[in-house]
């Protein structure tokens, strides 16, 4: 449902006034500079290479390039691969990769170690989590018939999980998020669900509808491509049974970066992967015609890892290092905030309309504006160096990535599209 912006919501940050009225451009400027000064996680912006001139809101897409990444890239293709050649799959640990980079992800999503394996996509990784949960669930409790699938979902999740359903007997139930839990009952053998919408920046509840799956005796899969990295995911805090994810959205592991599938430790035993490659035998050098699974959540490998991509995506979670989610969540928060009113200070009253919800529990890192010619709008304002994209057939998305993104970005998005609409 949408929104109308509102400067003085119950969460939101009140507008910046001065003491004869309304905040202008110079008040707000200030404010903006005012907070960049008080910003701890400010210095961060540091760990990335950035165009000069540019506010990049499209983090949410394809996050930036962080700084170490293009040298450690040149010494993989120069020295690991050009030099050492096949030698590198032992000495460089290239064979190991999968599960040493989802490790280093793993704090990311609130999982202990053991539980991620990266690599594929997350289409690829999906198509595994949906059948393995339904094998999961039909082994536990025969006889289930409905897979439930976030109705508003993005279009690949629905055309993987109706594969999977077919695959596994199941039928696809839509289901709206807020109303999930009201759907999940004794049939319901498996729930998919994505923790924020990518086209409204909704954050759904996961620890609630997570509880919810468990009491109905339901699996549930979560697609975190627009959450992790952005706020807290608490996937062991909360139970969950499989994730999944991409990396190079808020985790700006770069283009095409692998995805990552997390297999409770609870589950790993029993986890019954549709696609069971070479690379995921227990012994795969061996060449044995029969499949036995790896143990742990390795089982989730298939082909030869992406090592190019997977290395440089292990470079980028560098930009990581001392890091505390929390406090990318909360920063995250009062920009959006701060940015809502600045719209609502700088756009003429009635051309926008968010989107994305005011209440900061259900708000994920990104600020859905709705208006006409919005495609128009988006060409303009990436022509005037604010870049972020646009959702057909009218949205404006805007993504804020608190590790680079600060509040005079936030300040001048706001302005510039005042300036396309005045």
């Amino acid at each position: 449902m949408s929104e109308p912006i509102s400067t003085q919501g119950p969460t939101a940050t009140p507008g910046p006034t001065t003491a004869s009225g309304p905040a202008g451009p110079a008040d707000l400027r200030a404010r903006a500079a005012q907070l960049d000064a008080a910003d701890a996680l400010a210095g961060l912006r540091d760990r990335f290479s950035l165009p000069e001139g540019v506010v990049y809101l499209d983090g949410n897409s394809l996050g930036a390039l962080p700084a170490a990444v293009a040298d450690r890239t040149a010494d993989v293709v120069t020295r690991e691969w050009g030099e050492l050649l096949i030698r590198s799959w032992d000495e460089s640990a290239w064979w190991t990769a999968p599960e040493r980079i989802g490790d280093k992800l793993a704090p990311l999503v609130g999982a202990a170690p053991g539980q991620v394996v990266v690599g594929d996509s997350t289409s690829v990784n999906l198509f595994k989590a949906l059948v393995g949960a339904a094998r999961l669930a039909q082994a536990a409790r025969p006889g289930r018939t409905r897979m439930l699938v976030d109705a508003a979902t993005f279009p690949t999740d629905g055309y993987i999980a109706a594969s999977a359903a077919r695959m596994t007997g199941l039928t696809v139930t839509p289901v709206d998020p807020s109303h999930a839990g009201d759907a999940m009952d004794a049939d319901t053998a498996v729930v998919l669900l994505n923790h924020v919408d990518y086209r409204t920046g909704r954050l759904h509840d996961l620890a609630g509808l997570t509880a919810a799956a468990r009491a109905a005796g339901a699996v549930v899969v979560w697609d975190l491509c627009h959450s992790a990295g952005a706020l807290p995911v608490g996937l062991d805090e909360h139970g969950v049974d499989l994730a999944v994810g991409c990396t190079y959205k808020y985790l700006n592991g770069g283009p095409g970066a692998p995805a990552y599938l997390y297999i409770a430790d609870r589950h790993q035993a029993a986890f019954d992967s549709p696609l069971p490659g070479w690379n995921g035998h227990a012994e795969p050098f061996a060449m044995n015609p029969g499949y036995v699974p790896a143990d742990g959540a390795r089982r989730g490998r298939v082909g030869t890892p992406d090592i190019l991509s997977m290395l440089a995506l292990e470079s980028a979670l560098d930009a990581w290092d001392g890091v505390c989610v929390e406090a990318v969540r909360a920063k995250s928060l009062a920009l959006t905030d701060f940015f809502l009113a600045c719209v609502a200070e700088y756009v003429p009253p009635g051309r926008v309309e968010s989107v994305t919800p005011v209440r900061h529990a259900h708000r994920g890192s990104q600020v859905s504006l709705r208006t006409e010619n919005a495609r128009e709008v988006m060409a303009e304002l990436i022509a005037r160096g604010v870049v972020g994209d646009f959702r057909a057939p009218d949205v404006l998305r805007f993504g804020f990535t608190p590790l680079y993104v600060g509040f005079a970005d936030a300040e001048r998005a706001a302005r510039t599209l005042g300036h396309i609409f005045g």
